[in-house]
């Protein structure tokens, strides 16, 4: 069973901040580390990861530089910036908020400790 894209398409931007914190990366490899980190159930398309690559540096959560690879072609690597790192602090608390409302909402019975 995949997860649905639906599912993730609001948190593409938290996930890459997520990445990003964890060290400069370019895009391939910011996707691969999705994949690594879905267990192999989650692919990000390439159109998604550099439109959200290009929303991130115009909202200044993250930079961009070009590599200086001594052999292949260069790549450009992504860096979160400071606001970027607090933009995802903010993502991450509301995520913590959301998972336990979203969870009782889909899965909860209204006639089980509900007060209404």
């Amino acid at each position: 069973m995949a997860i649905s894209k639906d599912l993730i398409r609001g948190h593409t931007d938290t996930i890459i901040l997520n990445i990003l914190n964890q060290g400069d990366s370019y895009g391939y490899q910011v996707a691969k580390s999705i994949r690594l980190l879905s267990n192999q159930q989650y692919d990000l398309n390439e159109a998604t990861l550099y439109t959200a690559f290009r929303r991130l540096e115009k909202g200044d959560d993250i930079t961009s530089y070009w590599g200086d690879e001594t052999q292949g072609a260069r790549r450009k690597y992504y860096k979160i910036t400071t606001s970027g790192q607090q933009h995802l602090a903010s993502a991450l608390q509301e995520w913590e908020f959301a998972k336990d409302i979203i969870s009782n909402l889909i899965t909860g019975n209204i006639n089980e400790g509900a007060s209404l």
